[in-house]
């Protein structure tokens, strides 16, 4: 009768997160629409110079089209090859939009940001065809082994914005951070980097945002949340050989909670979901992993508190209360090397409430898979805890506990997607080709909003 209840009540709490999160999808983006921005004007940048040549810089361009057209309207880069030699910085817009149809060619050397959208409100970036797209050319540092280029696209400080129906291509470093933005919405996007670390899809560290149908190709963050955040919705969202969604890197003064994860396909990843970090503080609370598919990654869920990749911060480790993880299918690389669970929490900081139900995962290779845990506390099955969690309410630390298992659990078989990788041919040494947006981000769904240019 007491698992009973406690299963009760921790499905309980999870619905109440993922309600909370879930609230936000009607209550986030612009204020304005296309339409009423466009009857207040219109701003194409071939009014202001710019040639859709693929050569002449359309920096000076851009800036004077935003500059007529940010108190209320629409800046229009209409179809064509457009050059970007010196980043741009549009600050402090109200109710106006940047309508990317052409694609936005990097041609400048410099480090920071190509497009910088801040300090304003009720904004939208999109495509209105789905065509739209930035190439960053990153290869071209990259063959070098040089990561001191640009992040293709940040927002900084926006409130009730939306960004959708564009592909980011190719960034020389990260492709799109949201930093201390509110109540934004992000959506049908396609971003495709190379083959290799510190080529982040997209980062958010905000408030109040929807992401979803999003798919992401590189090799090292799907979609991350990092601290501080609070109530964040993520799904529908196709890690298509990447290095998988995760939070962190978490380090001192960590504030993140009411974090909801679902409808999430990972295929030939580094993971399913990592929360990493290495010494630090702060608070973890509330987040929800509902929902996710997986083959051919190396790990799946992945609670590491005692990072190698990330140098120690001072503090006795960053608390984590309250992870529901429910409802987990498919197959992992190699199980008895990297098991679907492993969950290191910190010795000084040991989790709480990490509660897994209904996970069934197999492996690609061999018979077998482990599971282990190190100082991690379930609500559930406290008699006795499922995998390697202990179900005890004292919450000392304890040292990592392994279980073996050696036959496939019951549901583990989950289906695949049509525009799953066999490879990845441009690596970083070539340029990368902007891709087609897919149909779908997640198996047997349609984007939660029609893709643009769609009958």
């Amino acid at each position: 009768m007491l698992s009973q209840l406690l299963l009760v009540a921790s499905a309980t709490i999870a619905a109440l997160v993922a309600a909370q999160s879930a609230d936000i999808t009607g209550s986030v983006g612009p204020l304005t629409s296309i339409a009423l921005k466009q009857a207040v004007k219109t701003c194409d940048i071939t009014d202001y110079g710019a040639k859709a040549d693929g050569k002449t810089d359309i920096s000076s361009a851009l800036t004077d089209a935003f500059t007529a057209c940010k108190s209320g309207g629409v800046v229009v880069i209409p179809t064509g090859n457009y050059a970007l030699g010196i980043w741009v910085s549009l600050s402090g817009g109200n109710a106006w939009a940047l309508q990317l149809d052409g694609t936005i060619l990097r041609t400048g050397t410099a480090g920071g940001n190509m497009i910088m959208i801040q300090h304003g409100t009720d904004f939208e970036l999109f495509s209105s065809t789905g065509k739209g797209a930035m190439q960053g050319y990153g290869y071209e540092y990259h063959k070098n082994s040089d990561t001191s280029g640009p992040r293709l696209l940040r927002m900084y400080e926006m409130t009730s914005f939306s960004v959708h129906d564009i592909t980011l291509v190719d960034s020389p470093l990260f492709h799109f951070s949201m930093d201390t933005c509110d109540s934004g919405e992000v959506y049908n996007m396609a971003i495709r980097g190379g083959n290799q670390g510190g080529l982040d899809g997209i980062d958010v560290w905000s408030t109040n945002i929807w992401i979803h149908d999003i798919m992401v190709t590189n090799k090292d963050e799907c979609v991350t949340v990092k601290s501080p955040s609070k109530n964040i919705l993520v799904e529908q969202v196709y890690c298509n050989w990447s290095g998988g969604c995760a939070m962190g890197s978490l380090g001192a003064d960590v504030n993140v909670s009411d974090i909801t994860y679902k409808n999430i396909y990972t295929w030939s990843s580094n993971q399913m979901y990592m929360i990493k970090s290495n010494g630090g503080s702060g608070t973890v609370d509330n987040v929800v992993l509902e929902n996710f598919i997986g083959h051919g990654n190396a790990y799946s869920l992945d609670i590491d508190q005692y990072w190698s990749s990330m140098k120690a911060v001072a503090g006795d480790g960053v608390q984590l209360n309250n992870i529901q993880v429910l409802n987990w299918t498919g197959t992992e690389t190699n199980g008895a090397q990297r098991g679907p669970i492993k969950i290191l929490c910190a010795d000084g900081a040991p989790c709480t409430g990490v509660d897994i139900t209904d996970f069934a995962m197999w492996t690609e290779t061999g018979s077998t898979q482990v599971y282990q845990c190190q100082s991690a506390y379930t609500n559930l099955h406290r008699s006795p805890a499922l995998f390697c969690l202990s179900g005890g309410s004292d919450h000392v630390a304890y040292e990592v506990k392994k279980t073996t298992v050696t036959s496939a659990p019951a549901g583990y078989e989950a289906p695949t997607m049509a525009d799953d990788l066999a490879s990845v041919p441009w690596g970083t040494t070539e340029e990368i080709p902007i891709p087609t947006m897919p149909t779908s981000f997640f198996p047997g769904t349609l984007p939660l909003k029609p893709l643009a240019g769609s009958s």
